[in-house]
């Protein structure tokens, strides 16, 4: 799938027994680029869904905000839910940045396309959105044609996002992560976008 500049995927499976994923993403456009997040409700099952489905409306209803402030409106929504790890990106096509921040276990990974760059990795802050809120900050990074951002749920094992090929069909790389990196014990999810430019 396409949007500004971007191309994207996602791969996701429930964990064995449920009916429905705790695990969500939300891709929303923006006026310049698009909104990318991985919500990952806390356990399985019915409860976590609910939790990432109030994450999710939140996102996609104040796409524009900065990421650090969309963590806090998440946060105040989720006060009577079990809660949510969240990790997000704004990325602007045309100046070429995205800008993260991530709370919890939701890993974000940025394959470099350019070969002998090295990968960029979210730091992430613990906590649990709706329930513990840690000191937040966003770190911006410089995007070149081809990178590649990895968000993946804690159902994925660690390693995976780090030996992803940059180059090729995205779907086939999100299908063949899950595939490999399925732990089988909780839900699991893979979002990849793929920056392919803004104007010169």
């Amino acid at each position: 799938m396409s949007i500004e500049g971007l191309d994207w995927s996602v791969a996701t499976a429930a964990m064995p027994g449920e009916i429905e994923s705790g695990d969500r993403h939300v891709v929303c456009p923006l006026s310049d680029g698009v909104l990318v997040a991985v919500i990952d409700g806390l356990g399985h099952g019915a409860e976590a869904a609910a939790a990432a489905r109030v994450a999710a409306g939140v996102l996609q209803e104040h796409a524009g905000e900065p990421v650090t402030a969309l963590v806090e409106r998440c946060h105040d929504s989720l006060r009577t839910s079990r809660g949510v790890a969240l990790s997000l990106a704004t990325i602007s096509s045309h100046a070429r940045v995205m800008t993260w921040a991530g709370v919890g276990n939701v890993e974000g990974l940025l394959r470099r396309a350019q070969p002998g760059r090295p990968d960029e990795k979210l730091l992430l802050r613990n906590g649990v959105v709706g329930s513990h809120l840690p000191p937040l900050q966003a770190s911006e990074v410089a995007l070149q044609c081809d990178d590649l951002l990895v968000f993946a749920t804690d159902g994925v094992a660690h390693d995976v996002a780090r030996t992803l090929p940059v180059r090729g069909t995205l779907q086939a790389i999100a299908d063949g992560a899950l595939a490999r990196g399925n732990k089988g014990i909780d839900d699991a999810l893979v979002l990849l976008v793929r920056y392919r430019g803004g104007d010169s």
